[in-house]
């Protein structure tokens, strides 16, 4: 057996469009896709839409999420539908765990230097957002997403997750090697810990638009080993 669908989830700076070049190609593979719309209003806020997305899937579903979505898989995968879970250049906390503490042991990434926050939400500067947090993307697209960017709630990344999903699942990560907003050696990290099967993407933070391919070669083989 194959898990039959596959839930995306979009991380900060994004919106669930992100995954547009990896949604068809899984479609055409005959998996049922669902891409999350996160609120980025809290860590609870977005596990709840990710919740809301898993309790419409009908059989074995594999949890995918991109950067903060990382959090949130690892948080909302306990959830029975779940049969797997890859992150893409993705956070990956254990339960309770100071991510901040954690990502404070690596280089700080440029990226991070353009987030401004108005009004208690923030987003990053387009010079930042372009430069760093979309390297390696077509600039034309790169302002496109720019444009629609999610704006998150200050202090949604100081959030502390409860469990952590990938100590009881199956995992895969796709390192991004030229990321320039997450560490690639955090990356690295995270993804020895939680023992997953590893690729190494010759990418910026947003490999899910620069190498889909790769991403979609990994999500298909998730499926294919946590059918049931």
């Amino acid at each position: 057996m194959t898990a039959s669908n596959v839930v995306l989830v979009h991380g900060a700076y994004a919106d669930g469009s992100s995954w547009a070049d990896v949604i068809a190609p899984l479609q055409e593979a005959g998996l049922s896709v669902t891409s999350v719309q996160n609120p980025l209003t809290s860590l609870a806020d977005d596990v709840a839409a990710t919740r809301r997305a898993l309790d419409l899937q009908d059989g074995p579903t594999v949890l995918a999420g991109h950067s903060w979505a990382g959090t949130v898989i690892s948080e909302a995968g306990d959830h029975p539908a779940v049969s797997g879970l890859v992150y893409v250049a993705a956070r990956a906390p254990d339960a309770g765990e100071d991510y901040a503490a954690l990502a404070g042991r690596y280089p700080t990434p440029p990226a991070s230097a353009g987030l401004t926050f108005s009004n208690g939400f923030g987003q990053l500067s387009e010079d930042a957002f372009l430069r760093f947090f979309a390297n390696g993307v077509d600039p034309v697209r790169a302002r496109v997403l720019y444009a629609a960017q999610g704006r998150i709630a200050d202090g949604l990344f100081a959030s502390r997750t409860t469990v952590a999903a990938w100590r009881d699942k199956p995992s895969w990560y796709a390192v991004s090697t030229d990321d320039h907003t997450t560490s690639p050696d955090l990356e690295r990290f995270l993804a020895q810990r939680m023992h997953a099967v590893t690729i190494e993407v010759p990418s910026g933070h947003l490999s899910l638009v620069t190498h889909p391919q790769e991403i979609v070669g990994l999500i298909l083989e998730a499926a294919r080993a946590t059918g049931g």
